[in-house]
C-alpha cells in the first residue's frame, strides 16, 4: 500500500516548518493563501502567470469567483453576469415553469435584461470582500478544562460575535469556518447579492443530456451550463428584488476562451468544494461504508420510487419535484459509486493500516498524550455514531415538508424570545429572509399528495425498527404503534392534510411572527405534533452538542498528531474542502480507471448523435442534430479530434460544491466548468487514487457553439470578452 497523501497543513505550518516540503501536484485542494508555496509545482505543471497573482481572493482571477450556496459560478462580464452549472441553475427554472411554460422542457432565453426571471426564492450570489484568520479570538481564550456542551457554546458564542461585528454594516454575509478540524477558525466576509435572475438555461435537452444513465459516467455529452445575473440597488448595494434595481458591476471578470485546450494542457479550478473526509478515522470510516451508506440507498431508492408514483410524469406535481428527484437521484448513484470504490481500493483496510503506521510514530516519538487524545476522539466518536443510529429513522420523518415546516416555525418562535447573541444560528435576525424565502420556496416545490405519500413512506420504515429506535412522544402524538397497518396509517396521516393550513403560504409565512402561545393553542394538526416533538428533539440536540464539545477539544490534538507525523516523513498537504474557496491544479487527461477501460480526453458533438434516441434522456433538439449532421463547427472546432469538443477529462481533485467552478486555463482564462466526476473518482472524497480520479468538465467551445448556433444567444456572447 502507497503511503497516505491526503493529508494538509495550513499556511502557518508551512511558515513553522522552515522549508518548502514536497507536494503531490495533481492532489489537494488549497486553499488560495498556499498557492505561493507551491508555486515552483504549478509552474512546473504549466502556470504562465506568478502564483502570487492568484493567492487573493479578492484580487483577480480569485475575486470573479462567487460562491451561490452549495454551487460555484464566476462573473464573466461586467454587467453582473456569471456562469454556473445548469444543474445549479435548474431548481431555479423548475421554479419558474409550468406545464405551460415549461422552462425545463423548452430551455428558457433573455434577449433583453428586462426578460429575465428571479431566480427561485434564497438564490444568493455571495463575493469574498475579506479573509482573516481569527482563531485566536475564536478559541485562545477557552480554557482546555472547559469541555462538553460548554466548550460547544463557547465556540459557539464567539463566532457569533465575530459574525455580528462582522455584519454590522448591511449587505453583507460573514461566517467562521474550521479548518483543520477545529484548529484554526477565519473569518470571511461577503457581499450577499439577493436579487439573482436567470438570463439563460439551454432546455434539459441539451443541459441535461443523458440524465441519470449519463451522470457520473464517462463518456459524457451534457450541456452543463446556465447564466446567472446579479443584480444591486442603484446605490451598488445588495437589495431585495425590485425593478428598479440595476446590474452588478463586479470588481472582477473572467475572460472566455474560445481557442479552448488540448490533451495535456494544464488547468485549474476555482470554486467551493463541500467536504472531504480524507481525516476520518477508522472507526467512522467502517460505520460509514458498513452501515450508514448502504442504509441511505434502502431510503433513498424507496423515497424516489415513492415521488415518481405519486407523480404522473409531465404533471404540475411532477414539474414541483424535478428539482428533488434530481438532487436524490444524483445522490443515490454517487453513494453507489462510494461503496463500488471504497471496496475497489480496500479503503477500511487501509485505514486501518494507516492509523496502525500513526499509533507506531507515535509510541516511537514518546508522543503518549497525543496517543491519549485519539484514544479519547475514538470513544467520543463510537457514542456519536452510536446516536446516529438510534435516531436515523426518526430524523427522516420531517422528509414531510409540511411537518418539517412547522417545527422551523415553531422553533423560530420559541428563539425569537431570547436575545438574538443567545438565539440557535439559523434562527437570529440575520437569519429571518432566508426563513421567509424558505416559506415562499415551497410554493414551487410541495404537493400534498406527493408529501403525504413521502410520509407515510418514512412512517412505515421508522416502524420497521426496533423499539429501541422509536420516539414515544412522535408515536403517541400521530396515534400509531408497531402493528399500524398501511390502511390505517394513510386514513391518519389524510387527516393531518386534510385539516392543516400550511398548504397555503400565507398562512405559512403568517407563523413567522407568531407567538409561542400562538403555536401552543393552535388546532392546526402539524402544529401540534411539532409542539409535541419539541422536547425530544431539544433532547437530542442537547446530546449532539455535548458530543460535539468533547469531540472539539479533541481533534485539533488528533491534527497535531497527523502533521507532525507528515512533517516527519517530508509531506506538504492542503486542508480538507470545508465549503470555501479552493484552487486545484493539473492537466487535461484522459485514463483507464480499469484493465481494458480507454478513456479519451474529450468526447465530440458527434458522440450527442450516436447518443440520441429522440426519447429523454437522449433526445437532443432537432436543430442540434442537424447541425452536427451537416458539421457546422464554426469557429470552436478542435483540429485534433476533428470537431467541436464537448466535455474534456482532467486529473483535478475534486468533489461535490465544486460544481460550477471555473476551469481556467494557465493565463486564468475560462475554458469550461467543472460538473461531475467520473463514477470510479466518487470515492476520492475519502481516500484519493490518482490512478482513478478524473474531473468532468464542459468545454467553453460547446458552450458557446450551442449558444450561437442552436438557442441564439448571441447577446451574451456580445456581452462576454471572448478570446479567440
Amino acid at each position: 500500500m502507497s503511503k497516505i497523501k491526503a493529508l494538509c497543513i495550513s499556511t502557518a505550518f508551512i511558515g513553522a516548518a522552515g522549508a518548502a516540503l514536497h507536494v503531490n501536484a495533481k492532489e489537494g485542494m488549497f486553499t488560495p493563501e498556499q498557492l505561493p508555496s507551491i508555486a515552483s509545482e504549478l509552474k512546473q505543471t504549466g502556470l504562465a502567470i506568478p502564483a502570487e497573482s492568484i493567492n487573493d481572493l479578492t484580487a483577480f482571477p480569485m475575486g470573479a469567483i462567487v460562491s451561490l450556496g452549495g454551487c460555484s459560478a464566476s462573473f464573466v462580464s461586467d454587467k453582473g453576469l456569471a456562469v454556473t452549472n445548469h444543474h445549479c441553475a435548474r431548481g431555479s427554472v423548475q421554479y419558474n415553469s409550468t406545464p405551460e411554460n415549461n422552462y425545463l422542457e423548452d430551455g428558457f432565453l433573455a434577449k433583453k435584461m428586462n426578460e429575465e426571471l428571479p431566480a427561485a426564492p434564497g438564490t444568493r450570489m455571495f463575493v469574498t470582500v475579506g479573509f482573516e484568520d481569527v482563531t485566536d479570538k475564536v478559541i485562545g481564550g477557552i480554557k482546555e478544562s472547559v469541555e462538553g456542551r460548554a466548550r460547544f457554546d463557547a465556540i459557539e458564542a464567539n463566532r457569533k460575535a465575530l459574525i455580528t461585528e462582522c455584519e454590522s454594516q448591511p449587505g453583507f454575509r460573514c461566517s467562521v469556518p474550521s479548518f483543520f478540524q477545529g484548529l484554526e477558525y477565519k473569518l470571511i466576509k461577503q457581499m450577499e447579492i439577493r436579487d439573482v435572475r436567470i438570463a439563460y438555461a439551454p432546455a434539459d435537452s441539451i443541459g441535461k443530456y443523458g440524465g441519470d444513465i449519463d451522470n457520473w459516467m464517462w463518456p459524457r455529452h451534457t450541456g452543463d451550463f446556465s447564466f446567472y445575473r446579479a443584480y444591486v440597488g442603484k446605490d451598488g448595494k445588495p437589495a431585495d428584488f425590485s425593478e428598479e434595481n440595476v446590474p452588478f458591476k463586479p470588481e472582477h471578470f473572467l475572460k472566455v476562451s474560445a481557442a479552448g485546450l488540448s490533451d495535456g494542457d494544464f488547468v485549474m479550478a476555482a470554486g467551493y468544494p463541500g467536504s472531504t473526509n480524507r481525516y476520518a478515522r477508522l472507526s467512522r470510516v467502517s460505520y460509514t461504508f458498513d452501515w450508514l451508506y448502504p442504509t441511505y440507498l434502502d431510503l433513498v431508492g424507496e423515497w424516489i420510487d415513492t415521488i415518481e408514483k405519486a407523480s404522473e410524469e409531465g404533471s404540475d406535481a411532477r414539474i414541483k419535484y424535478e428539482a428533488t428527484l434530481a438532487g436524490l437521484n444524483n445522490f443515490h448513484k454517487n453513494t453507489l459509486g462510494q461503496l463500488s470504490g471504497a471496496k475497489r481500493v480496500g479503503l477500511v483496510p487501509r485505514r486501518a493500516e494507516r492509523e496502525a503506521q500513526l499509533s507506531a510514530w507515535l509510541d516511537k516519538n514518546d508522543k503518549s498524550e497525543l496517543k491519549q487524545a485519539l484514544a479519547e476522539l475514538d470513544a467520543v466518536s463510537e457514542q456519536q455514531m452510536q446516536m446516529n443510529k438510534q435516531n436515523f429513522w426518526y430524523n427522516n420523518l420531517n422528509r414531510a415538508q409540511l411537518l418539517s415546516s412547522a417545527q422551523t416555525l415553531y422553533r423560530n418562535a420559541i428563539e425569537s424570545e431570547k436575545p438574538d447573541a443567545e438565539r440557535e444560528s439559523g434562527f437570529q435576525e440575520r437569519d429571518q429572509i432566508r426563513l421567509k424565502e424558505g416559506m415562499e420556496r415551497i410554493e414551487r416545490r410541495f404537493d400534498p399528495v406527493v408529501d403525504q405519500a413521502v410520509w407515510q413512506k418514512m412512517i412505515s420504515m421508522y416502524l420497521e425498527q426496533p423499539e429501541e429506535n422509536r420516539v414515544a412522544a412522535f408515536d403517541e402524538a400521530v396515534g400509531i404503534n408497531g402493528s399500524t397497518d398501511s390502511q390505517t396509517l394513510q386514513k391518519t396521516l389524510k387527516a393531518f392534510y386534510d385539516n392543516t393550513s400550511l398548504t397555503d403560504s400565507e398562512t405559512r409565512l403568517s407563523w413567522l411572527t407568531a407567538s409561542r402561545e400562538d403555536f401552543e393553542k393552535s388546532d392546526d394538526p402539524f402544529i401540534k405534533l411539532a409542539v409535541a416533538l419539541f422536547d425530544t428533539e431539544m433532547s437530542i440536540e442537547d446530546q449532539s452538542k455535548t458530543l460535539s464539545g468533547k469531540a472539539t477539544a479533541l481533534r485539533p490534538k488528533y491534527m497535531k498528531a497527523i502533521i507532525e507525523w507528515q512533517k516527519s516523513m517530508g509531506s506538504l498537504a492542503y486542508p480538507d474542502a470545508n465549503s470555501t474557496l479552493r484552487v486545484t491544479y493539473g492537466n487535461v487527461m484522459g485514463g483507464s480507471p480499469k484493465d481494458g477501460l480507454i478513456y479519451e480526453p474529450f468526447t465530440r458533438l458527434e458522440g450527442i448523435t450516436e447518443k440520441d434516441t429522440g426519447e429523454s434522456p437522449f433526445n437532443s433538439p432537432k436543430k442540434q442534430l442537424s447541425l452536427i449532421n451537416e458539421s457546422q463547427y464554426g469557429p470552436y472546432k478542435l483540429d485534433d479530434i476533428n470537431s467541436v469538443p464537448v466535455n474534456f477529462l482532467t486529473d483535478l481533485d475534486s468533489t461535490g460544491g465544486n460544481s460550477g467552478s471555473a476551469t481556467l486555463n494557465s493565463k486564468a482564462e475560462l475554458i469550461g466548468l467543472l460538473f461531475d466526476g467520473t463514477f470510479e473518482s466518487v470515492n476520492s472524497d475519502w481516500d484519493f487514487d490518482p490512478k482513478t480520479t478524473r474531473t468532468i468538465h464542459v468545454d467553453t467551445r460547446y458552450m458557446l457553439w450551442v449558444m450561437e448556433y442552436v438557442d441564439g444567444a448571441n447577446n451574451l456572447i456580445d456581452e462576454m470578452t471572448v478570446v479567440r
